[in-house]
């Protein structure tokens, strides 16, 4: 009995280890990616307004620029707790992943830490800039930040790519002995996988940003706050997220097109294609029940149509992997079908808004617009979420694709689950936290309130005529 229990019972604990660590990494992932989307977008969007204030002498753009300024680095500071956080648990939790592949993934992390520096620093800049700066040279500010929170992304993205597709070590040494050698750093942070994860997370970026911005606004616009700011707020982010979306539709092709060769386990469970087969068709809804497809529409030969432009085409199955090795396939079918469902809904919002700019001059003011436009900031959150969820949900069971388990990769300490418990505890702390200090501040604003912290700018009406002149 006693050996009985000496065996089982560190089974049991690493499964629950396990299952907390997963969450854990979640919850972190689900928190931090909304937060990095304003690290990277936001900037765009200030430079925007901050621009036309300068070159029109539009003090509600540059009152836009300013308000904008401050409320980014509210969510930069946020953001820089939780990705510490999440940088802390790649190597507490994962030290299986990390003790044997540091050497392998470990420079884009330290390129990363230094573009966040970067954007640090000339945020800091520009919120102190309106003091002391000329207006170009403020303006120009906004230039490296912008391009920080793009390397930024490559960086870390460079390092998802390498866990879904390897690299830069030798594999074949790896698999036999276990032994990593032939380390190549460039190689494996420009992975086969890189491209096409970048070229679609980057739009991603500014789509969710630019859609939660309108949105805001269009909250305030449907409160009866019908002024011009409100209105340039909304058409800024309008305008951004629409350019975006159709972006996003394309490098999604690219994307979807990469993981049908590369990646072809995920693809059958995108597809919730069971079987490998050619004419595989493409199933709309539905749930994977008995290792049958159920309650779904399916459109005869059009996975095969859309991956190879033809009928033949054989799509591999999940058949093609032993069931251990197959991820939860319901998960990552409902969650890409969301996101391209709520892509294509945002697609044709930024269609017709474009459709009628380009016939009356001006973008859509009435309330089922501006009730469209608050649905679209949350819905854009939702599409972002499951597009992580495809990609990360759809190459388990493994860590690092067909090279290393989840379970061989967690830490054997335990605790986690308390860990867990203390990050929903943190993480709503800060979500509470930036909500009460972003409403506060757009409290005052409403009342005409817009003082100068003794630390940062002065208000912006004593600026107006300093800027003209410049």
């Amino acid at each position: 009995m006693s050996l009985i229990a000496a065996e089982v019972i560190p089974v049991l604990a690493t499964e629950e280890n396990l299952y907390a660590a997963r969450w854990l990494m979640a919850l972190s992932l689900g928190f931090h990616i909304v937060l990095s989307c304003f690290g990277v977008a936001f900037p765009a969007l200030i430079y925007l307004a901050h621009r036309r204030g300068i070159r029109h002498d539009d003090v509600d753009a540059l009152t836009l620029a300013r308000r904008w300024g401050k409320a980014a680095a509210v969510l930069f500071a946020i953001g820089a707790v939780s990705g510490t956080v999440l940088s802390f648990e790649m190597g507490l939790l994962w030290p299986g992943l990390m003790g044997t592949f540091g050497e392998v993934i470990g420079l884009p992390f330290a390129l990363e830490g230094i573009f966040f520096f970067l954007e640090a620093i000339f945020l800091g800049v520009y919120l102190y800039g309106w003091r002391g700066l000329s207006a170009k040279t403020h303006l120009a500010t906004l230039i490296p930040i912008a391009i920080s929170g793009v390397f930024g992304t490559f960086f870390i993205l460079s390092v998802n790519a390498w866990m879904n597709e390897p690299a830069g070590f030798d594999l074949e040494t790896y698999a036999a002995t276990g032994e990593v050698v032939d380390i190549d750093p460039w190689a494996a942070m420009f992975n086969s996988a890189v491209a096409t994860q970048f070229a679609h997370m980057l739009p991603a970026t500014y789509l969710v940003t630019g859609f939660l911005v309108a949105s805001v606004y269009a909250v305030g616009w449907l409160r009866g706050r019908r002024d011009r700011l409100h209105r340039m707020g909304m058409a800024i982010g309008f305008t951004v997220g629409a350019i975006a979306a159709p972006i996003q539709l394309i490098t999604g092709d690219f994307a979807a097109r990469h993981v049908f060769e590369a990646q072809p386990t995920k693809f059958a469970a995108l597809e919730l294609v069971v079987e490998t087969t050619d004419g595989a068709p493409t199933t709309l809804g539905g749930l994977l029940i008995d290792g049958e497809v159920r309650y779904a529409i399916e459109i005869p030969n059009g996975t095969s149509l859309l991956q190879g432009f033809s009928a033949d085409t054989v799509v591999t199955g999940l058949d093609a992997v032993p069931e251990a090795e197959r991820p939860p396939a319901n998960v990552v079918h409902i969650a890409f079908q969301l996101m391209v469902g709520i892509g294509t809904g945002l697609l044709g919002l930024s269609a017709f808004g474009a459709w009628r700019k380009r016939r009356t001059g001006r973008l859509p003011d009435g309330r089922l617009w501006a009730w469209a436009l608050v649905v679209a900031g949350p819905a854009s959150v939702v599409a972002l979420e499951a597009g992580w969820t495809t990609t990360e949900v759809g190459r388990q069971p493994w860590i690092a694709q067909n090279v290393m388990l989840v379970e061989d990769a967690v830490t054997p300490r335990q605790g986690i689950g308390w860990l867990l418990i203390g990050l929903v505890v943190l993480y709503s702390g800060l979500a509470t936290a930036s909500v009460v200090v972003l409403r506060a501040m757009s409290a005052r604003w409403r009342r005409g309130e817009d003082p100068a912290a003794p630390y940062g700018p002065e208000p912006l009406d004593q600026l107006d005529n300093e800027l003209v002149e410049q």
